[in-house]
């Protein structure tokens, strides 16, 4: 069976050869563009500040420093901030994918007969909403100023992600649900230990959608509890950051607050803060995708099938 496998690969046409090869050469023109504005960015990030200003860095630091990231990571808000990030991110993920599979496996039921004019409500809300002065004076009658669940309850659900999950319910084979309910499971019963478990890569698909949303969100932040630091975020510490960078007259502003002779070699610029910033909110996210890769595949080619 392996020698036959063996001649066949070995007198393969020339035309298959050609594609082989051309197909070669195009995934790795795409994994170098892919990859080589995150490595630029990690490069300059690693690069001493003034030198970045030059230009010419490519894969690899000219004059390699921690500067940068000791400038980030000096705040004394910004390991608090990171904390109240994670739990946000957690906290909002895991209620936001409960919540919008619960509406999706409710809506995708035959026998609620108004899941039509529920589906259409859901989605005018994607084209149309009531805008930032609303939003802001509902969440403030809500008495959610200045607390952590203006994080959680605003992006509870999220109609893009109820209408992926609904999809790939429908596509479940009906029988299996039919079989609990004469089992004597209830629609609660059903959905937490049939739907789900059938639900999963669809879910994570959703849960990184999600995931990263609430990790990069700093916008909330901004509006709700900017005058509560205790509820400060990450993503809002960076941007801080990188404002009063860019606000500063040059380098020297910063290489100031530096002790020592070596103050030159420990300047920071908005560029190389940047670019720092960019790669300190970017590696959890890096770190979470390889788990989840192959549930995301399958999540968005299922779920998009009837979409």
């Amino acid at each position: 069976m392996g020698k036959g496998k063996a001649l066949h690969g070995r007198f393969r046409a020339p035309s298959d050869r050609i594609f082989d090869a051309c197909n070669m050469v195009f995934m790795l023109c795409l994994m170098v563009v892919t990859l080589y504005p995150f490595l630029n960015t990690l490069a300059v990030s690693l690069n001493e500040a003034n030198d970045s200003i030059r230009g010419g860095i490519y894969l690899w630091p000219r004059e390699f420093t921690w500067s940068n990231y000791e400038f980030v990571f000096k705040e004394a808000t910004i390991f608090h901030a990171t904390l109240i990030s994670v739990l946000r991110t957690v906290a909002g993920t895991v209620t936001s994918v409960f919540c919008c599979a619960m509406v999706a496996y409710t809506i995708s039921r035959p026998e609620y007969v108004l899941r039509k004019f529920v589906s259409i409500a859901f989605i005018l809300t994607m084209y149309f909403n009531g805008g930032l002065i609303p939003n802001f004076l509902l969440v403030r009658e809500l008495g959610m100023l200045g607390t952590f669940w203006v994080y959680i309850v605003p992006g509870l659900i999220g109609v893009f992600n109820v209408i992926v999950i609904r999809s790939f319910i429908e596509g479940l084979p009906e029988g299996i649900l039919e079989s609990a309910r004469i089992d004597g499971a209830g629609e609660f019963a059903t959905f937490v230990r049939i739907v789900l478990p059938l639900c999963v890569p669809v879910l994570a698909t959703v849960s990184l959608f999600t995931a990263v949303s609430q990790w990069n969100s700093w916008f909330d932040v901004f509006l709700y509890n900017s005058s509560y630091e205790q509820w400060s975020t990450l993503q809002y510490e960076l941007m801080k950051i990188l404002q009063n960078s860019n606000t500063s007259v040059n380098a020297q502003d910063y290489a100031s607050q530096f002790a020592g002779s070596e103050n030159m070699a420990k300047a920071v610029t908005p560029t190389s803060i940047r670019a720092t910033m960019t790669i300190v909110a970017s590696v959890p996210i890096i770190l979470v995708y390889p788990f989840l890769q192959k549930y995301f595949v399958k999540g968005m080619t299922l779920g998009g099938v009837k979409g």
